[in-house]
This record gives structure tokens, sequence and C-alpha cells, in this order.
């Protein structure tokens, strides 16, 4: 069995069961704070946690420890701790007091962890509905709003069908290769029984559905209006944690049990690449709600990582981690920044609505100048250094065709970011925003911080992200 590997998830589960015990038999009035800080320490707690537990297979080969799952496992509860951060200010706007916000939260990044450990096609599944089914309810978890309502069902509407998808596939692989397990999957491939016309529909299936979970097109149909309607604490989490546990999914599925196919799935990748690429950098322009906008980013970013996986290569996957690591920071960062856009009480969402923020509030709009430059790919914020690695890899590869469409649709890309920037500095200053909190404050500023400053970190981090890819070409 050898548990021991799942203590990070096992903990972290028993917190949001005390969370929401605690939330039962507390006043409603007094259940939110508390419950934020039991999941802050826990999110800390694991962390240490999943830095020290051993390397292995466990619980008889469906679960697996290693490297690579640790690194994106610590990026996941990154992500989780500072949503749960955003989401104070939040209920303090809202007066929500919703315990269940916390609890919905702990439980997709136990999700989310469980994904990125899987050695099984079956375990894959679990985590991924575990995730899955929080977010459904975290998207409509603001009844006052029409918007949140919208957004909660249609991603439970499309996440339905893409798990619909997901599922079929991974019938498909078990009835073709006997087995769900990623090394039996593996050796089916490796003989001359693995590339059969049924087992190649159930990898494009799969395929599929993951592409819905990173909203790559073009299977991204959900991303803007979902964005858009769910709260923005809910917007941090589903643009950062379920996405890295997908990632880590589609890298680990591609480079382990399906490596013998590279050549079957790297055009499909590139394509895909290449689509998520263009239509989120075309798409972003004409978007006058941020929220909006940065749901096509979010689609463009995601292309930026699947170049390095269709690089296939231990420089592309360490290119890809690089790139997910920055891309927490600056997003996570952005999304403090418009969490902070209200006036009078309630939240404004419009591009202009930051018109002249450099003379009102200069600090934030300096914060979100940062975030935008790097967001661009301007060197030498964290967002560069990511791009970089990944057309490396792609170079590396003779993947010259993605490699120019990438770098021109960066050119396009930068024109939506530096408007921001314009705007904020050059526009005639709107109504003064209303005074962000500390935990916005905190958020803001401390991403802005190590956006600036990544480089200081570039040399661990690449050296953890080779041993991290190392470890899936094992």
């Amino acid at each position: 069995m050898n548990w021991t590997l799942a203590i990070p998830e096992i903990v972290l589960s028993i917190s949001g069961l005390i969370i929401l015990l605690w939330g039962a038999i507390q006043k409603k009035g007094n259940a939110f704070f508390p419950c934020a800080i039991v999941s802050i320490a826990a999110f800390i707690a694991v962390g240490f946690l999943t830095l020290t537990v051993s390397n292995g297979v466990g619980y008889h080969g469906l679960f697996i420890n290693d490297e690579f799952a640790r690194y994106m496992k610590l990026l996941i509860i990154i992500a989780g701790f500072l949503c749960i951060i955003l989401s104070i200010d939040f209920n303090g706007k809202n007066d929500t007091n919703c315990f269940e916000f916390i609890a919905l939260i702990v439980f997709s990044t136990v999700g989310a962890m469980v994904m990125v450990s899987s050695n099984d096609l079956m375990t894959l599944y679990m985590g991924l509905e575990l995730s899955s089914l929080a977010l459904y309810i975290l998207c409509a978890i603001d009844r006052k709003n029409v918007f949140s309502a919208e957004s909660g069902v249609k991603y439970f509407i499309l996440g339905s069908v893409a798990s619909g998808i997901l599922l079929y596939g991974i019938s498909m692989i078990y009835g073709f290769s006997g087995g769900m397990g990623y090394e039996n999957i593996h050796h089916v491939i490796a003989s001359d029984h693995g590339l059969s016309a049924g087992f190649a529909i159930g990898l494009v299936f799969v395929l599929v559905g993951l592409c819905f979970k990173i909203s790559a097109v073009p299977f991204h149909m959900w991303t803007p209006d979902v964005y858009q309607g769910a709260p923005t604490p809910v917007t941090t989490f589903l643009s950062t944690a379920p996405k890295f546990a997908a990632f880590a999914l589609f890298l680990r599925l591609m480079v382990g049990p399906f490596s013998h196919l590279a050549p079957q799935w790297q055009m499909l990748i590139e394509v895909i690449a290449i689509l998520s690429i263009i239509i989120g950098s075309v798409g972003a322009i004409a978007q006058t709600n941020i929220k909006r906008m940065m749901a096509y980013s979010s689609i463009s970013h995601m292309g930026y990582a699947l170049v390095g996986l269709a690089a296939a290569t231990p420089e592309g996957i360490t290119g890809t981690l690089i790139y997910l690591t920055t891309y927490l920071f600056m997003n996570v960062g952005t999304f403090a920044v418009i969490a902070a856009m209200s006036r009078k009480g309630h939240m404004v969402e419009n591009i202009n609505d930051l018109a002249g923020l450099g003379k009102t509030d200069p600090g934030i709009a300096t914060a979100m100048a940062i975030f935008m430059f790097s967001m661009a790919g301007v060197p030498p914020l964290a967002g560069f250094f990511g791009k970089f690695l990944v057309f490396k890899a792609a170079l590396a590869a003779d993947l010259y065709t993605l490699t120019i469409i990438g770098l021109l649709a960066s050119a396009v890309g930068a024109f939506f970011y530096l408007r921001i920037v314009k705007i904020m500095f050059f526009d005639k200053a709107a109504e003064a925003l209303d005074k962000r909190s500390l935990s916005l404050s905190f958020i803001t500023f401390s991403m802005g911080t190590i956006t600036v400053v990544f480089l200081l970190f570039l040399s661990p981090m690449l050296q953890m992200g080779q041993i991290a890819a190392q470890s899936l070409f094992q």
C-alpha cells in the first residue's frame, strides 16, 4: 500500500472535513474567518509535508509520488493558499460568511493533487471529478449575482460533457489495452498491438477532455463567460490550480505511457498550441471587460505552455514547468488588482475603469504594469524567461513553424497588455477606486516583487524543473 505517499492529500482532506464541521456548529456570522485561518494553516503544513514525503508508488500502483508530482503539487498548494487570502476580501465586501467556500477550495485542491499523482486512469478520473465538482459549485456560489449562476451552469454543463468524453476515451483505452495502469498502457503501446484504431480514438478523446480543462482551443468556449461571471477569487483559482493539474496529466501521459506515439501526437499538440496562441491573443484585443480579457489571455498562455510539450524533450518539459510557475505569480497578482477594482462598494470590471490609476493610486498601478509587461514577455520580468525557455526547446526540436507563429503572436498579444498600461498612466483619471484591503495589498505587492526579482531565483528554479522533468523520462 505505502499509504504514507498520500499524507499531504490525507491531511488536507481532514482539514476540509474539520472546516465543514466547524462551520456547521458555529453561528453563521462567526464561521468564515476561523475557517479561512484553518485552511491557511493547512496549506502551509501540507506544503512542508509535500517537500518531505518520500518518492515511490503506492496504493497497489494507483498513486505515484516523484519529483515531478512534488513540483506540480507545490504550485497547486501555493495557488490554493493565495486564493484563500483573496477570498477574505471577497467575503468582507459581500458579507457572505460562507464557510463552504473555503471547504470547496480545499477539496478542489485535494482533487488537483490526486490528479498530479495519478498512476492509473481511474485515479486520474477520480481526482479530476473531485476537483471539478467543487469548482462547479464555486462558480455559482455568489447567489446575489445572476452572472455567477450563469457561469456555474455553463461550466457544469460543458464540464460534464468534457468529463464524459474523457471517460469514454478511458474506456476505449482500457478495452484495447486490457488495463488502466500507466505502465501497462506503456507496455501495450510498445508492442505491436498498441496502435489499433480504437486505441487511437481513445487517446484523442482523452486529449479532448484534458484540453477542455486547460481551456485550449478549440475547447475554450466556456472560458470567457465563466471567468466573467464567477467571483474573482474563484476565477483566480480556476485559472491556476485546476489547469496546473490538467497540465501535469498532459505531461505525465504524453511523456509516460504514450511516449512511443510521440510522432503521432506531436503534430496534434502543435496545432492546438498554435490555435490557442492565435485565438487567445486576437480574441483579447476586442474585450472591454478585464476578466474576459484575462480569459483570452489565459487561453494564449496555455498555448505557450503547450509549446514545451510539443517539443517532447526534457528541455521542453522544463520550459513548460518554468512557464507555469511564472504564470502563477503574474496571474494571481493581476486578479488581486481586479479584486481591488471597486467604487462605492460595487465591483467594476471595465478596462476603462482603470483610467488614470497611475495618478490616483500609483502603487497598485505600478504593480499592474509589472504584471502586464511580464505577461507580454518583456525582459527581465518573470514572463520573459518562461517564453524564452519553451521557444528555445521548440527550436532545438526543429519546430520552426510553431516558434515563428508563437513569436509573432506574442507581438500581437503585447498590444492588449500595453493598452492597459496606457489607460492607467496616460488617460484622463476616472473616479478613484475604493481603498483596498490589507490582504489584497499583500497579494498584489508580493506577487509583483516575485515577478520583478524572479531572475535571482532562475538558476535554482531551473534546477528543480530539470529534476522534475527528468523524473518523467525515467
